[in-house]
């Protein structure tokens, strides 16, 4: 079957398409630092507005940036072939690292709005937020509630619901072929849903923190400040970060092929 030039042209390899996420990934994670540090007062841990600046940084990083990363490591092509076990641990240390800095910086933003009587959970960017979290974590618990002290947990934080349904049915190696057959699509559907709904959040907060912070003696957020201009940019990267990501993991010649390597295969495969 022949091919259209336009689209051969456009038909980017996975390692240079890789190369260039990562770069977006980095350039979404040093955006949002500088906006905190330049224009927000830079960062501390006493509970004062340079506390709540970790919450976008830690959650840019960790549900986006890291959890991208996460869902891309079967589509690297050094994986389509040999041992799974290490690919594996990496997938889940990613996960496992994006949720820990999910859950510092709710503690952040918690510790934040409970030192100075703001408030907890009544807009649509708290509800999304925590929900995207809530759908990644396994249970309540692992997460500072609007009505306890955020300062510090009561438990320590548990791994993520995902991360444990994953561990379970793909790195145990009792685990059998058909649990993994019957759990990856609902495993990859979730993975998708919580990138999606990680993106959606940090977006809206970006929005709603222009909205609180450019009032009252500084120019408008409808003047369009250069605050405000780099934190739009901002957020339209973290959206084409997100959409890329999506489209990688839906592009069907950068998935692993099942038939020669199949899910319940942790030994190096036969060579051909």
């Amino acid at each position: 079957r022949s091919h259209h030039p336009v689209a051969e042209m456009l038909d980017l390899p996975f390692l240079p398409f890789c190369v260039l996420l990562g770069g977006l990934g980095f350039v979404c994670v040093a955006f949002v630092s500088a906006w905190c540090q330049h224009w927000r007062g830079g960062f501390a841990l006493d509970g004062s507005a340079q506390t709540f600046n970790w919450h976008p940084v830690l959650m840019v990083t960790g549900m986006v940036v890291l959890y991208g990363a996460a869902a891309l490591v079967y589509r690297l092509p050094s994986t389509w072939s040999g041992p799974k076990l290490p690919w594996k641990v990496l997938h889940g240390a990613l996960a496992l690292a994006a949720f820990g800095l999910a859950v510092l910086g709710l503690a952040a933003v918690f510790r934040f709005h409970n030192d100075h009587g703001t408030p907890n959970m009544y807009s649509l960017h708290s509800w999304l937020g925590l929900a995207t979290v809530l759908l990644f974590s396994c249970q309540v618990g692992a997460a500072p509630t609007p009505h306890a002290p955020a300062s510090h947990f009561p438990h320590p934080p548990l791994p993520s619901l995902q991360w444990l349904a994953g561990f379970s049915a793909f790195l145990l190696p009792w685990a059998p072929a058909w649990l993994r057959a019957l759990y990856k699509p609902v495993h990859v559907f979730f993975g998708s849903t919580i990138l999606m709904l990680s993106v959606a959040s940090c977006v809206s907060g970006i929005n709603e923190k222009l909205f609180f912070s450019l009032k009252n003696g500084t120019t408008e957020y409808k003047r369009l400040p250069a605050e405000a201009v780099f934190a739009n940019t901002l957020g339209l990267l973290i959206l084409l970060f997100g959409v890329l990501v999506l489209g990688a993991l839906a592009r069907p010649s950068w998935k692993r092929p099942d038939a020669d390597s199949p899910d319940s295969c942790q030994v190096p495969a036969p060579l051909r």
